[in-house]
């Protein structure tokens, strides 16, 4: 385990540009469950909304899904996500760190499906559960 994550909260973030998955787990138990959709526009959530989120479960630190094409190169998404991520920090003076996000989507949709069929593939259902996974990457990395 990293050192200084004991026993702490962490948000997960899946970045688009419409909508952002969000997310949390915990160091302690290295589990990551789906918490919520923010709005967003332009990559831009209601920074108050999130404020609200940040003061709810009071994390230690943020993780945010960074999107790479299959081979490992970056897309225009991957700047975005990337700016994003520097913007949280800014906003929440909380250390964030980027993961490698490559099908969690794809992953999100078929866990979904399998537990609730099509009913289950709602787009709120499908980034908060990519959030999940991309935050549970993350701390199965601890």
């Amino acid at each position: 385990m990293k050192q200084g994550m004991r026993d702490q909260t962490i948000l997960g973030f899946d970045f688009g540009t419409k909508k952002i998955g969000v997310a949390i787990g915990q160091t302690v138990t290295r589990t990551a469950t789906a918490l919520t959709l923010l709005e967003a526009q332009n990559g831009e959530p209601k920074w108050e909304d999130l404020a609200k989120i940040i003061q709810t479960w009071r994390p230690a630190s943020l993780v945010v899904g960074r999107p790479l094409n299959m081979d490992g190169t970056t897309q225009v998404l991957t700047e975005l996500a990337e700016s994003f991520a520097h913007k949280l920090e800014s906003h929440t003076s909380l250390p964030v760190y980027l993961i490698d996000e490559r099908l969690s989507t794809v992953e999100a949709r078929a866990n979904l499906f399998e537990k609730g069929g099509y009913r289950a593939l709602s787009r709120k259902n499908v980034d908060a559960a990519a959030a999940q996974i991309i935050l549970q990457d993350w701390l199965n990395q601890l």
